[in-house]
């Protein structure tokens, strides 16, 4: 199993080692901060939609499949004042605003573009993951990732952007073509790309139509341009020549609730179950949206070659 993460006495990348790892996640980061700056994120204040206030409401009404007569129910307000509004015969007040936003479960990013279409001050700050407030918090997001060690994790924005990874994440990208890891590096176009993982996912019909349902879902609900274009990106990319047929209906291997990544390592196919964790009471947009991805093996000869490395490595330690 020495090729299992790289991780045996002798064959550890010199960019898997710990002083290095800082280094790598470090550049990557900064990158996507760079990044997310350049698109106006570091801020407080957000730019006025192009959309108006009613078209807005318009809009996420029809996404949420709601009538009228529901949503005016549900906020507590007559059919006609929310006909008016739609419509631009009369306007919201702030806690009007907010309480729609509550009845259509808007993610912060939307809810305060629905005030600043309304002409009111956003309600929730938008800061750069290097921002000084933020360094509690991303402290904590990297003990989660690294707490998870032998086993991979990694955080994501938003869009799919790796923020974070810990190094048995890292050591995965090995054999990645350097287009796909120049920074932002998209995790699902890692996956998925013919010169990404793509090749070495035995089950590639099975995972992709995994990320594309999740991802759809995703671009349903939040209404993101950026979302929706990688959904159609994604699922134009060509089938691995020889990838297995997906499984039939009704031969579910974990009861319905998960589809494993078998990915090849190796000569070795290993075979990962991944959850994944959301800050439901974020204050600040950047956090709201950030994702943790952690892997679990989905099978004993995985569970195996995970703990080989950490036993080894525990052998190795002086005592004391």
């Amino acid at each position: 199993m020495g090729t299992l993460l790289g991780w045996q006495a002798g064959r550890v990348p010199d960019w898997m080692r710990r002083e290095n790892q800082h280094e790598v996640i470090e550049a990557i980061t900064s990158k996507v901060i760079e990044v997310r700056k350049d698109r106006g994120h570091d801020q407080t204040m957000m730019k006025m939609p192009s959309a108006s206030f009613p078209d807005l409401l318009r809009q996420w009404r029809g996404r949420r499949r709601l009538s009228q007569l529901a949503l005016a129910a549900e906020a507590g307000l007559s059919q006609r004042h929310l006909s008016f509004l739609e419509c631009g015969k009369a306007q919201p007040s702030r806690e009007m605003v907010s309480r729609l936003a509550d009845q259509l479960a808007l993610p912060l990013r939307e809810r305060n573009a629905m005030l600043v279409a309304a002409g009111f001050s956003p309600q929730t700050q938008e800061r750069a993951p290097d921002h000084p407030d933020l360094a509690a918090a991303m402290e904590v997001v990297g003990r989660i990732l690294d707490g998870h060690a032998p086993r991979p994790a990694l955080a994501v924005d938003r869009n799919w952007n790796l923020i974070l990874a810990n190094a048995p994440a890292l050591a995965l990208l090995t054999g990645i073509a350097p287009h796909l890891l120049a920074p932002p590096v998209n995790v699902l176009k890692v996956s998925l790309h013919p010169d990404g993982l793509a090749p070495r996912i035995r089950n590639y019909r099975e995972w992709r139509a995994h990320l594309l349902e999740r991802l759809g879902r995703q671009a349903e609900m939040s209404g993101d341009a950026e979302i929706t274009a990688l959904v159609e990106e994604l699922g134009a990319y060509p089938v691995p020549t020889g990838a297995k047929p997906q499984p039939v209906t009704g031969r579910d291997r974990h009861a319905g609730i998960a589809v494993p990544l078998e990915l090849l390592v190796g000569d070795t196919v290993l075979s990962f179950l991944s959850t994944t964790t959301v800050f439901g009471t974020a204050l600040d947009i950047f956090l709201s949206e950030l994702t943790i991805e952690c892997f679990f093996p989905a099978d004993e000869a995985t569970a195996a070659a995970m703990a080989a490395p950490a036993a080894s490595s525990a052998e190795k330690s002086p005592a004391g």
